[in-house]
């Protein structure tokens, strides 16, 4: 079947190249394409682009787990702040917080995934995922998967309903209404913890992956147990079956944003936010000063993932990027999300990128084109500093 692969938008005088690159990852595409590309230098927009049939640089697409960057750059501010303290026990803020060693744990160690706390016996039920109070309620009282501080794993349904919870008992105020009010509205970001009725014509609902023979072959030899790490991180183990395709697609869950998975996007949105995180937009300094963007940027912790089984690193709620793209700069912070969506601001070389799908282009995590199109991107802006 021929689909519409035609690249729209604009790059700026030297990203040309960057247009090629998007073209040629979309003649490569198997399944209908449909995905965005933007790209920041030094708070100055460079790369725009579009393409798939329904696809405009203003539709919105779930951005899963990129949503973790949006809810970690509050926090950030608040520590920048002195209103949060890293290496501040939890239960400091979140008294009922406790048992099986969870009172010994410091923002900075759950902000690292290592909070042993990647799910809830019995799982999750999607109204409990869409929602991040129902989330910490039942984490208050969960005995964690690991000694806490012993181990890292990838929080994945967790993270985001964990710190959030911190910021509500701090400041009143949950994530989603601090970066409504801080990030997304001053600078009229397309990044919504909280989709408003009123933008729901330009949700762009995400498609499944199909796979390939080989990987059905893969996931039948494979599955996943429910009461493994892997599972119980994924609610593999849930009493209701999880559909992660139809949990964002849930007006529910596109309406409550939960900060772990819940968010919603353009490219355009996603490079914007670390734009004006780490360079400044608009003619504003940048939201974060130069030391707190070096230490919620710097990896903290690095070794075997006990969730994914991967040699992995964690910033503070940041991914480590540079294991993947090693032409990024140091203290890089970004996040990755199912579907194929990544994000992130390059101090170092004054890049802010992002990019979405509307198909999974694999189990999850960033789609592996992104490899391909950010290096484009930062060998296009390097000679422009």
């Amino acid at each position: 079947m021929a689909y519409d692969i035609t690249v729209r938008g604009t790059v700026a005088e030297g990203f040309e190249g960057v247009r090629e690159e998007f073209a040629a990852v979309l003649a490569e595409e198997t399944a209908e394409p449909g995905a965005q590309l933007a790209a920041y230098l030094d708070g100055r927009p460079v790369v725009d682009l579009w393409a798939g049939d329904g696809i405009t640089g203003d539709a919105l697409p779930a951005v899963y787990s990129s949503t973790k960057g949006a809810a970690h750059l509050v926090v950030a501010l608040l520590v920048q702040e002195g209103i949060l303290d890293l290496d501040r026990h939890i239960t400091a803020y979140w008294p009922e917080f406790t048992g099986g060693g969870k009172e010994r744990l410091t923002l900075r160690e759950v902000l690292g995934h290592r909070a042993g706390l990647i799910g809830a016996d019995g799982g999750f039920t999607p109204d409990e995922l869409a929602d991040d109070r129902l989330i910490a309620a039942r984490l208050a009282g969960q005995a964690p998967y690991w000694q806490p501080g012993t181990a890292l794993g990838y929080h994945a349904l967790t993270i985001g309903a964990l710190t959030g919870e911190v910021v509500r008992r701090v400041t009143g105020r949950s994530v989603q209404e601090h970066f409504e009010e801080r990030v997304r509205a001053p600078y009229g970001l397309d990044f919504h913890l909280g989709l408003p009725e009123a933008l729901e014509d330009r949700y762009v609902p995400i498609r499944p992956l199909v796979p390939t023979p080989e990987q059905t072959a893969e996931m039948l030899a494979n599955p996943v147990d429910p009461v493994s790490p892997t599972g119980i991180a994924f609610s593999a183990g849930s009493r209701t079956a999880i559909d992660m395709v139809a949990l964002v697609n849930s007006r529910t869950t596109r309406a409550l944003g939960p900060t772990s998975v819940g968010g919603v996007a353009s490219a355009r949105g996603l490079a914007g936010m670390y734009a004006a995180a780490a360079a400044g937009l608009d003619g504003r300094d940048p939201l974060l000063k130069p030391d707190t963007l070096a230490e919620f940027g710097r990896v903290h912790w690095h070794g075997t993932d006990v969730v994914t089984g991967t040699v992995d690193g964690f910033a503070l709620g940041f991914e480590a990027l540079r294991g993947t793209y090693p032409f990024l700069g140091e203290g890089t912070i970004g996040h990755s999300g199912a579907a194929g969506s990544q994000a992130f601001a390059d101090p170092v070389n004054g890049v802010a990128y992002g990019y979405t799908r509307r198909t999974w282009a694999s189990q999850g995590g960033a789609a592996p084109e992104n490899a391909r199109l950010a290096e484009a991107v930062s060998r296009a802006a390097a000679p422009m500093r």
